[in-house]
């Protein structure tokens, strides 16, 4: 048989432990919240078909705003990374037409020099 102070009995120790720690369920958000931040990472990683920038091993060049005045190149080599701000003084200068470089419809690029011979 029952007594009628057990149900209360238990009620009271729900209540007693929910008020207890009152943000118990915003640790369990912060852990959520982590690691969707990693999959958005890794996402914008594989969107951008970079995923040489986290191997250690790999060699990248990538070249932003090529021809433009504030073009910058970026070599990755294993673990190391320079970035070089083209300048007059880094690729700038004076020099001579060597010829003419076309790229053909199929993506393959063609140089032909300057004084006709191959």
């Amino acid at each position: 048989m029952r007594s009628k102070h057990t149900g209360r009995r238990r009620k009271g120790l729900l209540d007693q432990e929910s008020e207890h720690n009152p943000l118990s369920g915003v640790a369990n958000l912060f852990d959520v919240a982590m690691v969707f931040a990693v999959a958005l990472l890794i996402a914008l990683v594989m969107s951008y078909h970079l995923p040489e920038m986290l191997d250690p091993d790999a060699s990248l060049t990538v070249v932003k705003n090529p021809g433009q005045p504030g073009m910058t190149i970026i070599i990755k080599n294993g673990t190391t990374i320079e970035v070089m701000n083209m300048t007059d003084k880094i690729a700038g200068g004076s020099g001579e037409e060597l010829g003419t470089a076309y790229k053909l419809a199929n993506g393959k690029v063609v140089y032909v020099p300057a004084d006709g011979t191959e």
